[in-house]
């Protein structure tokens, strides 16, 4: 192999390292827009996943305020019952 073969070798043989360099580089930026792509999805779904705890703490909030309204209606309902009974106690002892 003469020099002129030896030196076309090597300029082939970079064109082709060129070539797979700047193919790689296309996929390196491909799979950086995939991964921002990706992380903003993230994002979104983290934020979304917050609203959502937020508005699950509110509505369990709520829901043991009613709960304990009426709990509190049943509790007067029967201290009424109760006053109710006594009087008719109190209206029969004085007979």
């Amino acid at each position: 192999m003469n020099i002129a073969d030896q030196l076309s070798n090597v300029v082939e043989k970079t064109e082709r390292l060129i070539e797979l360099c700047a193919a790689l580089q296309e996929e390196n930026d491909l799979l950086k827009l995939e991964s921002e792509a990706l992380n903003v999805a993230l994002k979104a779904s983290t934020n979304k996943t917050k609203e959502l705890e937020e508005k699950l703490r509110v509505l369990k909030l709520a829901k043991s305020f009613s709960e304990t309204n009426e709990k509190s209606v049943d509790i007067k309902q029967k201290i009424n019952d109760f006053v109710q009974e006594i009087d008719k106690c109190i209206v029969l002892l004085k007979k």
